[in-house]
C-alpha cells in the first residue's frame, strides 16, 4: 500500500485539521493550568500545625526558666506566656479582641497595649479600657515532665480572667 492509497482510505471526517488540533492542545494545557492553580490554592489554605510553630504545639521551655511574676513573649507562637505570682501559667494570644491588632507588653505600664485603638489589658490579659470588648484569648498550657508547652491550634475566648484558667505544675 502506498502513501497515496492510505490517505485515500481515510475519510475526510476522521482527519483533524491543524486548527482543531491546536484548539484541543490549548484546551488541554488550560485544564492542566487550572488543576495546578487549584492544587496550589488548596495547599495555601491548609492550616499549618507544625510542631513548634503557630497552629501547633510550641515548647516554651523548662518550668524553672520562668520566674513567678514574669511575662515572656513567643513571637513565632504569637503568644505571651505569663507566670503568675502564685506560680500558675497562662498563655495569652497576642491578638487584640477588638480588631485583631498585635498587642505588645509594656513593662513600664505593666500592661498589654494595643497600638491600633488604644485598648489596654492587665498582666493577666483582662481588659482595662475599651474599645476591646473582652479579655485577651488564651491557649491551652500543658506541663509535661517539667516542660511547659502551649497548644496554639485553637484560641479559647473568655470574658475575663478567672483563677481556674491558670495551670500549675
Amino acid at each position: 500500500m502506498t502513501t497515496s492509497t492510505r490517505m485515500d482510505s481515510i475519510s475526510p471526517d476522521s482527519q483533524m485539521s491543524r486548527r482543531n488540533f491546536l484548539k484541543l492542545g490549548a484546551a488541554a494545557l488550560g485544564a492542566l493550568a487550572v488543576l495546578e492553580i487549584s492544587a496550589v490554592g488548596l495547599m495555601f489554605l491548609q492550616p499549618r500545625s507544625l510542631e513548634g510553630e503557630f497552629g501547633g504545639v510550641v515548647t516554651a521551655g523548662p518550668v524553672n526558666s520562668f520566674p513567678p511574676g514574669s511575662i515572656t513573649e513567643f513571637p513565632a507562637g504569637r503568644f505571651f506566656l505569663i507566670r503568675a505570682d502564685d506560680g500558675g501559667f497562662l498563655a495569652v494570644y497576642r491578638r487584640c479582641t477588638h480588631l485583631g491588632c498585635s498587642v505588645s507588653w509594656d513593662p513600664g505600664l505593666n500592661q498589654f497595649v494595643c497600638p491600633c485603638h488604644g485598648s489596654h489589658f492587665d498582666e493577666l490579659g483582662d481588659i482595662l479600657n475599651p474599645p476591646a470588648p473582652r479579655a485577651l484569648d488564651t491557649f491551652l498550657v500543658i506541663i509535661e515532665d517539667g516542660v511547659v508547652k502551649v497548644d496554639t491550634s485553637k484560641p479559647r475566648t473568655r470574658e475575663e480572667f478567672e483563677s481556674s484558667q491558670l495551670v500549675y505544675t
